[in-house]
């Protein structure tokens, strides 16, 4: 059987770089993009599938289903029902993890990057960086035990004092964009899991890969089964989590259009919804540069995946 190769790029002296496959191993992207429910990889039974594209090739390197509406309910159920005994871990177990949980990242940093080149097209080492930004978040998550501390104050009245705690809420949902396929799920599933909660994760259909390789490693790490699921898919997906009553809460990243859609419909529906929109980078032109050469770096750095990566820049 002829093994098919892939055109890696990456940044060394060496240019463009052929690998096989084989190279990711375990965490290569299948013929068709699985859901991730209650510990386990599954096979959508959707008839509704997206094309995920290498930006490189335009070659078509998987298939995203658009779950069904059974299969997202499975996995709200299954984050429900982990809730029950998650909530009541520790915070010394949760933090256990998560040190588990970075030290996988590190050992797997290659592997994220050539998946995240791969599906969203940024070079390695910009790839690397996106893995840094959101492993840095995990590391955060394990001081859990100086965050999760709650207030007292003696005396507030004749008789009374004050004690507040920090409880978890419950399921909460993560929609992220296409952007940074690996730092931006690791805003959201790792410090809710690590205050209690439970989580529904639903990536860029674009290159979801990276995200549900982060899974696998959070599994491996300890993470129970259904603590964290992952649904796929577009509209219907959002408004799912949008309407959903058992999701007490969602964490959104992307477009103004998107963002401002989903914090009115999520909260009108008695959600906290953050939503975190239209992102810019700015750059200032100081008076002594080149102004031609300055510009012509700058669209080169956003073209090969620098953090631009395809959102608004404005340069003055």
């Amino acid at each position: 059987m002829a093994t098919a190769f892939l055109r890696i790029p990456q940044a060394s002296k060496l240019g463009m770089v052929w690998a096989s496959p084989r190279l990711f191993a375990a965490y290569s992207t299948p013929a068709t993009t699985k859901l991730f429910i209650n510990g386990k990889f599954v096979e959508s039974k959707t008839k509704d599938w997206i094309p995920l594209m290498n930006p490189a090739t335009n070659e078509v390197i998987s298939r995203v289903p658009k779950a069904t509406r059974e299969e997202m309910d499975a996995a709200v159920n299954g984050c429900v029902e982990a809730f029950k005994t998650w909530s009541q871990t520790t915070v010394l177990h949760r933090q256990g993890i998560m040190f588990r949980f970075q030290h996988l990242i590190k050992e797997n940093i290659d592997k994220l990057a050539a998946n995240i080149t791969l599906e969203q097209g940024k070079t390695i080492e910009d790839a690397k960086g996106d893995v840094m930004r959101g492993l840095q978040v995990v590391e955060h998550c394990c001081s859990i035990t100086s965050l999760q501390l709650g207030e007292t104050m003696a005396g507030i009245a004749k008789d009374m004092d004050c004690h507040s705690y920090r409880m978890p809420l419950g399921v909460t949902a993560g929609i992220t964009p296409f952007n940074f396929p690996a730092m931006i799920p690791l805003w959201m599933f790792p410090m809710a899991l690590v205050c209690g909660n439970t989580t529904v994760m639903k990536p860029s259909e674009r290159d979801p890969g990276a995200c549900m390789m982060l899974i696998d490693l959070a599994k491996k790490a300890g993470v129970p089964d259904g603590v964290v699921n992952v649904i796929h898919g577009a509209h219907d997906a959002v408004d799912f989590i949008c309407d959903h009553p058992a999701i007490r809460a969602i964490s959104f990243v992307g477009s103004d259009v998107a963002g401002k859609y989903i914090y009115e419909r999520g909260s009108r529906n008695g959600k906290r919804v953050q939503s975190n929109m239209g992102a810019k980078n700015h750059g200032v032109i100081m008076p002594d540069a080149n102004k031609d050469n300055t510009l012509t770096q700058l669209v080169s750095w956003s073209d090969k995946g620098g953090l631009v990566s395809s959102e608004r820049y404005r340069a003055t």
